[in-house]
């Protein structure tokens, strides 16, 4: 076997124990090379391990540019792996290292590496899994248009409460303009409520707490529309019929009939 051929199992093919191998040492790098980039945030630690945190990230960075330029190698197609959506996370991974030796801060942006993780799917045999997350995308596409209505409404409610209440309250009470109103009223419509600006006035209260028991109801607004879509496509699969037994009862994300093993 070429030497090619042997990389390329290693690299793309889990199955194999060196390639499973492969795969959790790569898995394990990821997670150190995350957990270094968090760490190195955190200031009293910045000032006393820095320098090992930038070597370990460094160290990884170099490890996983030689990664992706092997499986550019061992790919058949280098340009298509490139441009896939792996692809695309593998040169998001290693590029905040290298843009930050123009831009100071910008290695933070390595945390991005945390998409690698999704490997693990192939590599633990988690795949049903997809299949799930393929449902969930489904609803939320055939939901869109319903929940692009739903936040333009927001967003008009919020404008509409932020300019009433800049009106009602002030400068004087925090609310200096229009743009400063309307965070207001997002943070008190989503319940958050962090208290750095609060209503004054007994108007600007009562506006406040009608914001808030609407609040309640808006959040449960996008929640019901993907579900509903969801049971729908659930509902959908499980009616539809095999073209050859002509058998239903199939799970939401079946590709083939469990009774003749036909494609549906």
């Amino acid at each position: 076997m070429k030497l090619r051929q042997r990389l390329y199992i290693i690299i793309f093919e889990s199955d194999t124990p060196a390639g499973k191998a492969f795969d959790v040492a790569l898995l394990w790098a990821i997670v150190i090379s995350v957990l270094a980039v968090i760490l190195e945030s955190v200031q009293s630690l910045n000032q006393n391990y820095g320098h090992w945190f930038k070597t370990i990230e460094w160290v990884l960075t170099i490890t996983f540019t030689l990664e992706f330029i092997l499986r550019l190698y061992v790919s058949e197609k280098p340009h298509k792996y490139a441009f896939s959506f792996y692809g695309i996370i593998d040169i998001l991974a290693v590029m905040p290292a290298y843009i930050s030796l123009v831009f100071s801060g910008t290695q933070y942006l390595l945390i991005i590496r945390a998409l690698r993780l999704l490997r693990v799917f192939r590599i633990l045999k988690l795949g049903r899994f997809v299949g799930e997350g393929e449902q969930l995308a489904r609803a939320l596409n055939a939901s869109r248009h319903k929940i692009i209505v739903f936040l333009g409404s927001v967003l008009t409610v919020v404008m509409i409460t932020g300019t009433a209440m800049y009106m009602i309250e002030g400068g004087e009470n925090g609310f200096t303009s229009i743009p400063v109103s309307m965070y207001w009223a997002i943070v008190t419509l989503t319940t958050v409520g962090y208290g750095d600006i609060a209503p004054q006035t007994v108007i600007g209260q009562a506006l406040a707490s009608f914001i808030m028991v609407m609040g309640y109801a808006i959040i449960a607004v996008p929640t019901g529309i993907v579900t509903a879509e969801m049971t729908k496509d659930h509902n959908a699969r499980k009616k539809l019929k095999c073209p050859v037994c002509k058998e239903m009862g199939h799970d939401s994300n079946a590709s083939y009939c469990k009774f003749c093993g036909n494609q549906l």
